[in-house]
């Protein structure tokens, strides 16, 4: 245990989940990563009288699964932190939590660098600003169907959310309403058979780490039709065929992220699609995060330096974040 982790595990149970003496904590996790959830236990039990552990059997990308199929694993906790290497917030039992107004803090700990995510430094980000920065986002993305997004490297997307909201996570989950990822980020689902256009992926492949050439993804009504064939594009096909699940191509969130601590290198999942001057495709299921589309899964195609309109408005200019003209309703 490394003080770094220490400095981690603090910033979850006080300043991102900040449970309660009343509250029964759920931590979630598998073997692996046993020292994280001690460690996290550790700061809850100086907060909170009841902390329970699950240990899940560690099965990859897979893990959603058992928390499709026992979505009520969570009724009798009243806060949940889901330490698992793979995200948990679109499946149904968090869906369910959420619903149940109960905390839910998505605390994914894959990494491809031998250190645990708890001991990253885009931990330190200062929420108050990522809450000011995805709020500015938000009023634009919230009063727009369309989206459009360019890159240097030639990507050219449409995407569309007519009647989806958008919502951002910091860690915090009051800011949240009540549940939260320890990405930092503005998301929104999107519409599920209309993504169209060409993504050329130059920054993270989700789980599977760094994008090492740009590689061409062509999006034709919703769902990636077709992966370039290149060394890294030959990679994200290999890992979406092991979902054996063909919703798993189907575009289901937009993001941007907000957190100026990242970088966006391949070696955490978390912290790629975190990074300021970055925006990501979540492909699979989306259903937690105001969608409809289920799948086996759900991870992030991440890319560098966007131009980004919303109804031709544009919010961002390679990477960084600009004020449009104001919006008059």
């Amino acid at each position: 245990m490394t003080q770094e982790m220490e400095r981690g595990a603090r910033i979850v149970i006080e300043d991102w989940i900040r449970v309660k003496r009343w509250d029964r904590l759920l931590i979630v996790t598998t073997k692996e990563h046993l020292e994280e959830a001690r460690v996290l236990r550790k700061y809850a039990e100086r907060r909170v009288h009841s902390v329970s552990s699950l240990v899940v059997e560690n099965t990859g990308r897979h893990v959603g699964v058992f928390f499709d199929t026992n979505d009520e694993v969570f009724d009798p906790y009243t806060a949940v932190i889901a330490a698992t290497d793979y995200s948990l917030v679109t499946t149904k039992a968090a869906k369910r939590a959420i619903q149940k107004h109960k905390k839910f803090l998505s605390l994914p700990l894959s990494t491809n660098d031998g250190r645990s995510m708890l001991e990253y430094e885009f931990m330190k980000m200062d929420t108050k600003k990522s809450r000011l920065m995805a709020k500015v986002i938000m009023k634009y993305l919230r009063y727009s169907s369309k989206i459009h997004v360019t890159t240097p490297a030639g990507t050219d997307l449409r995407l569309y959310k007519e009647n989806r909201n958008p919502g951002f996570f910091n860690g915090v989950v009051k800011d949240g309403k009540g549940y939260s990822s320890a990405s930092i980020e503005v998301y929104v689902s999107i519409e599920e058979t209309k993504t169209e256009g060409v993504m050329v992926l130059d920054g993270s492949l989700g789980y599977i780490g760094r994008a090492e050439e740009p590689t061409r993804i062509m999006f034709d009504q919703g769902r990636i039709a077709e992966i370039e064939r290149t060394p890294t594009g030959e990679r994200l096909k290999e890992y979406m065929e092991g979902y054996n699940d063909e919703r798993i191509y189907i575009g289901g969130e937009f993001g941007i992220g907000l957190n100026s601590y990242s970088q966006c290198l391949g070696n955490c999942y978390i912290e790629d699609e975190s990074a300021y001057g970055t925006f990501h495709v979540g492909v699979g299921r989306n259903l937690a995060l105001g969608g409809q589309q289920n799948a086996n899964g759900h991870f992030d195609l991440v890319c560098l330096e966007p131009d980004i309109y919303t109804d031709n408005r544009q919010i961002m200019q390679q990477g960084k974040i600009i004020i449009p003209e104001p919006v008059v309703y």
